[in-house]
C-alpha cells in the first residue's frame, strides 16, 4: 500500500512537472502579473513592476483593501482597467486555488508571481503545484525585504495542502479556522480596480 501511494505521488508529481514544461515552451513569456496580498510593500513594487509591463493585466489577490490599493496603482499611472482585485484567499494557499481556475478560462498559460522574498519559497512550492497541475508556468519576481525567510515547516504544511488540493480540491482553509478559531474576514468586493465586476 505504502509503495502504491509513492509511486502515485512520483506519477502525480511528474505529470505536474512536465505540465509546467509544456506551458513554458508554449508560452515562454509571462502573460499576467499574479501578486500575492500582504502589506503596503508589495503594492508599491509592483505598480512600478506593471509599469515596466505596459501590456500585463494585473491580478492582486486579497491584501489591502480596495481603498488602499486603489491609490498606489493610480499614482504609478496604471489604468484601472488593467487591474483586478480578488478577495477569495485566506492565505497563500487560496492565494493560487481561487485564482487558478480562471486564468485557465482566460488561457493564461504564464504568470509573474510577485511576493516578498522572505515569503517566496513557499509561494514557489504552492505554485509548482496548483499553476502546474492546471498547465500554468509561472516567473517569480520577489520584492525585497530585511525580513529572515520564514521557517521551512510553512512552506512543508502548505505544499501538502495545495498537494491535498490538486487531489481533492479542497485546500483545508476551512479545518485551519476550525483548529485556530478565527474568523476570517473577507473583503466583497471582487473585480476590477474600480471595484466593478
Amino acid at each position: 500500500m505504502c509503495l502504491t501511494s509513492v509511486a502515485f505521488l512520483i506519477v502525480l508529481l511528474s505529470s505536474i512537472l512536465l505540465q509546467l514544461l509544456v506551458a513554458f515552451h508554449q508560452a515562454p513569456h509571462p502573460q499576467a502579473i499574479l501578486m500575492l496580498g500582504g502589506g503596503s510593500i508589495r503594492p508599491e513594487f509592483t505598480a512600478q513592476f506593471a509599469k515596466q509591463h505596459p501590456s500585463l493585466d494585473i491580478w492582486i489577490s486579497s491584501g489591502l483593501p480596495p481603498q488602499e490599493v486603489c491609490p498606489m496603482f493610480r499614482a504609478a499611472g496604471i489604468p484601472s482597467r488593467r487591474v483586478h482585485l480578488d478577495y477569495q484567499a485566506i492565505d497563500t494557499v487560496t492565494n493560487f486555488t481561487s485564482l487558478v481556475d480562471k486564468f485557465k478560462r482566460l488561457h493564461i498559460r504564464h504568470l509573474y508571481v510577485i511576493t516578498s522574498d522572505f515569503h517566496m519559497p513557499r509561494a514557489r512550492a504552492i505554485a509548482t503545484l496548483v499553476l502546474g497541475s492546471r498547465g500554468i508556468a509561472f516567473t517569480p519576481v520577489a520584492v525585497p525585504t530585511t525580513r529572515y525567510p520564514e521557517p521551512g515547516l510553512f512552506t512543508l504544511i502548505d505544499s501538502g495542502r495545495a498537494l491535498f488540493w490538486v487531489l481533492t480540491g479542497h485546500t483545508g482553509a476551512q479545518l485551519k479556522t476550525f483548529l485556530f478559531g478565527k474568523q476570517v474576514v473577507q473583503i466583497p468586493t471582487h473585480g476590477e480596480l474600480s471595484a466593478q465586476s
